[in-house]
């Protein structure tokens, strides 16, 4: 096996296999405007709540008092 059908085979892989879902998402956005935007917003939101939960749970690590911030120093 070379180099050239190393690259290849991924290429292929991500072309054939990995890129299945785009490819759909993209044929549905050339079908239907309301779709897509339908699509897009699903996406939009699920991203905000995702970043929510997150900076909650930030939010709580830097309440609690289990962590200790001080560094010791001691030889």
């Amino acid at each position: 096996m070379t180099w050239k059908g190393f690259w290849e085979g991924i290429a292929s892989l991500f072309e054939n296999v990995l890129f299945i879902p785009y490819d759909a998402l993209m044929k549905v956005e050339l079908d239907s405007w309301w779709l897509a935007n339908i699509v897009s917003w699903v996406f939009l939101l699920t991203g905000a709540v995702a970043f929510i939960y997150w900076m909650r749970k930030l939010k709580e690590f830097n309440e609690s008092t289990e962590s200790n911030y001080t560094f010791d120093e001691t030889p």
